[in-house]
């Protein structure tokens, strides 16, 4: 015991359950070094990454044109960007969309100009919504224009709502890509109200979803009150976005679902609305997202696979994702896992990216519950640099929102290399449960300066620590 407390003050930890931490945690700071414990040696899966980027298949898009105009789309004469009277172009956008893939592909573009779009636009297999420099695509933010209801996801839980502005489903090699920018045009007066004040519709769901009635019979859209996710390709190939400008979504901002083979690169999302989360790979295989700029509302990036009993029933991970070369400003988390995972995540990579801004919460943050349950497992980190978070620089919390069940979430296998943060709340906050404590932690090369108050650890085994300081 007494060696315990000895490392526990040399990590500056405020919290540390007696007989919850393993003598690893004790070698590693009174020695200076220790072999993580982990499942994969570090080097080699780095050497992994080469392999599952080499797999990731981009879209084979035709070298075509078709110009919106020529389906009868107009540009916006309204002033504003909030008061839009039309014209509505979101039908001729629709019908190039169709006569692109009717055609075997192509690029529908869409030229510089601002374009009103009175409800959703979905995407087809082949096809390349291409949004030239200047060009911007208001969309409505009556939810009403988003019927018929489709098959989509509410934070982690299939139901029929209201369509997501730009979605496609069951299609193969779609893109969104260029120099413009979609806005979402959400704010307080619409979409966005719908978050709490009294709304029972989330629990509404969960309530079906838990008893195990069928996505089928799970109808909102205009039955109920629950936000759509601005881009979701649903059980999709080959998904390209790049390039594109997103604003003001009406919730979470990229939300790829069941989709294997998904890169997002250099996207701009600027979106600071209630879980404006900026993407969220969800149940899905081989993602690399690159080069991206998130000022969110909510998660940067957050990982997730479907909750609680609806990710059990579908039982499908999010694995095999590489997020390099981004940076991260406003929000939530830098790159997060959770919390609706119970799925599983897997084998994630995260690389050389920049997360500062007083305004950032955490840079690396996993999340469950006993609720949940799930595994977050194989996820490593180097070269990331933490300018300054409002909370913790690395944040596993599997009590979250404090739920209870009979679903322990397993956390192991997490490796942190060559992460420097400038200053934050704490350097740590590990927070595990008797029944999940979580394992297989290594932060190595690793230094956390700042910091204002000491780390938290509570229910933790295997952490180590190699060459980790923590100056004032």
């Amino acid at each position: 015991m007494v060696a315990i407390l000895s490392a526990a003050f040399a990590l500056g930890v405020r919290s540390l359950k007696a007989g919850t931490v393993a003598a690893g945690l004790v070698w590693a700071m009174l020695a200076g070094s220790v072999s993580p414990a982990t499942a994969d040696d570090p080097g080699e899966a780095w050497a992994k990454l080469d392999a599952v980027l080499a797999s990731i298949v981009e879209p084979e898009i035709p070298k075509r044109d078709f110009a919106i105009a020529e389906h009868g789309a107009q540009p916006t004469t309204s002033p504003a960007q909030d008061d839009i009277t039309g014209p509505d172009s979101r039908d001729a956008i629709q019908a190039a969309i169709e006569a692109c893939h009717a055609a075997g592909g192509g690029r529908v573009v869409v030229p510089a100009g601002r374009w009103f779009v009175k409800g959703p636009l979905r995407l087809r297999s082949k096809v390349d919504l291409h949004l030239q420099k200047d060009a911007v695509l208001l969309f409505s933010n009556d939810p009403n224009d988003f019927l018929p209801v489709v098959l989509t996801r509410f934070e982690g839980v299939e139901v029929r709502n209201f369509s997501p502005p730009i979605y496609a489903y069951d299609e193969h090699d779609v893109a969104l890509t260029g120099e413009g920018a979609i806005d979402g045009r959400a704010s307080d007066k619409n979409w966005w109200k719908w978050k709490g004040s009294g709304n029972d519709d989330v629990a509404r769901l969960n309530a079906m979803s838990d008893a195990g009635k069928p996505p089928e019979e799970r109808v909102f859209g205009a039955e109920g009150k629950l936000r759509v996710n601005f881009v979701q390709p649903y059980r999709c190939r080959n998904v390209l976005i790049e390039g594109i400008t997103i604003l003001r979504s009406p919730m979470w901002v990229m939300n790829p679902v069941l989709c294997e083979n998904v890169t997002v690169r250099n996207v701009t999302v600027v979106s600071h609305g209630p879980n404006n989360d900026g993407c969220n790979p969800e149940s899905c295989r081989n993602v690399l997202i690159e080069g991206c700029l998130f000022d969110t509302g909510d998660d940067c990036i957050a990982i997730k696979s479907g909750r609680n009993a609806d990710g059990r029933r579908i039982n499908v991970p999010s694995e095999n994702i590489c997020v390099r070369n981004c940076r991260m400003k406003d929000g939530h988390g830098g790159v997060t896992l959770g919390s609706e995972m119970s799925g599983g995540i897997r084998n994630v990579w995260v690389e050389n990216c920049e997360m500062d801004s007083p305004q950032l919460d955490r840079a690396i943050r996993l999340k469950s519950n006993l609720a949940r349950g799930g595994y977050l497992q194989n996820m490593y980190v180097r070269n990331v640099r933490v300018g300054q978070v409002a909370d913790a620089v690395v944040h596993i919390d599997l009590r979250y929102f404090r739920e209870t069940g009979n679903h322990p979430p397993v956390v192991s296998n997490i490796h942190i290399e060559n992460v420097t943060a400038e200053k934050s709340k704490r350097p740590l906050y590990l927070m595990g449960t008797p029944e999940s404590p979580i394992t297989g932690v290594t932060i190595a090369n690793c230094r956390f300066a700042g910091a204002a108050k000491p780390s938290i650890l509570e229910d933790v085994v295997s952490l180590h620590l190699l060459n980790y300081s923590q100056p004032e």
